[in-house]
């Protein structure tokens, strides 16, 4: 599928939930489902809020957009939402552990956000991103891994804000992932394309949000 065709694909998506479905506080999403499923892959997107879905219908958030996106391809993969509102790396690190309880084929790890709007060190950041790959790699040897690169606002700092860019990139090297370098390109900062928070999609923001991730996921189904 060429990009063009993809981007009105995703554009042309309708977002029928009801909003009484919505998440609207920093807590874990109301079901996230892992599990086998019978002659298919899985995907899973493990993450914080903005895989979560916050402030929208988890069937509007850039995880269910991909799994549109993959039955319309008639690719025998399940996309699996695992993300969780609030949730840092190195929380991450000690909930990776239930999430591998169940195959993974393809791990889309989108985590370290709340790392920089806390100001936690970029070295605690890198290390708990690196133990989320190992564990993950121990379990499944033959996983495909996908590490979504973020950035912080510049209010940070200019030194911590550069050197947080720089953890993304760096991990994706170190440990061989691929890597999509900024899930928000082309959505952070446009107020048009966020919540009133400032900081998280809407609907039509996610869907923008899902051809970053396609762009890097789809070469590797």
């Amino acid at each position: 599928m060429k990009f063009p065709h993809l981007l009105f694909f995703i554009l042309t998506i309708g977002c029928t939930s009801s909003t009484n479905n919505r998440s609207k506080t920093e807590s874990q999403p109301e079901s996230v489902s892992i599990e086998s499923f019978e002659n298919k892959k899985t995907i899973v997107f493990f993450g914080n809020s903005l895989t979560a879905g916050y402030g929208i219908d988890i069937s509007e958030a850039f995880p269910a957009i991909i799994q549109e996106i993959v039955d319309s391809l008639s690719l025998q993969y399940q996309v699996i939402n695992a993300g969780l509102s609030g949730e840092t790396t190195a929380s991450g690190s000690s909930r990776i552990a239930w999430v591998l309880k169940n195959k993974i084929d393809i791990f889309i790890l989108e985590l370290g956000g709340n790392d920089g709007l806390r100001g936690i060190p970029t070295s605690e950041t890198r290390k708990n991103l690196h133990e989320i790959i190992k564990k993950v790699r121990n379990n499944y040897p033959e996983v495909k891994i996908v590490l979504a690169g973020m950035q912080v606002p510049p209010n940070m700092g200019p030194e911590y804000s550069a050197d947080f860019k720089s953890i993304f990139p760096e991990v994706a090297t170190a440990s061989n992932t691929a890597l999509i370098p900024f899930l928000l390109e082309n959505v952070g900062g446009e107020p048009n394309l966020n919540l009133d928070d400032g900081i998280h999609p809407t609907p039509e923001g996610h869907k923008l949000v899902a051809m970053n991730v396609w762009a890097v996921l789809e070469p590797l189904l």
